[in-house]
């Protein structure tokens, strides 16, 4: 079995909106544990990963200039992650595709972790 990362983005209103009032947050809650717990449950869960804060700041280049972010210019910010276990891409990306984000606007970038070992 290889590992994927899942990133989990959606714009900052979309997440807004996914968890706006109890009810919604409730439910999209208990869609998050069902999905977690099947892939646990099938062995395919890796590492749960965590949720982020939608600020942090970005440390670039040589000069070491510091912005806000985590995000330049962009319209979708990671809200989260976590690793899988799958055979290959086909099976992550069905495995994604039990994802609740994507009852919404949201979307999951699937990325093979890289095993080359760096000397």
């Amino acid at each position: 079995m290889s590992e994927f990362v899942l990133l989990f983005r959606a714009s900052e209103a979309g997440a807004g909106e996914a968890m706006g009032t109890p009810e919604r947050a409730q439910r999209a809650m208990s869609a998050w544990l069902a999905w977690v717990r099947e892939l646990e449950a099938t062995g395919h869960l890796a590492q749960p990963g965590q949720p982020l804060a939608m600020t942090g700041r970005v440390v670039r280049g040589p000069d070491k200039i510091v912005t806000d972010g985590p995000f330049v210019e962009i319209k979708d910010i990671v809200l989260g992650f976590m690793v899988i276990h799958a055979r290959d891409a086909a099976e992550a990306e069905q495995l994604a595709s039990g994802c609740p984000m994507l009852a919404g606007e949201g979307s999951v970038e699937i990325r093979p972790v890289n095993t080359t070992r760096y000397a």
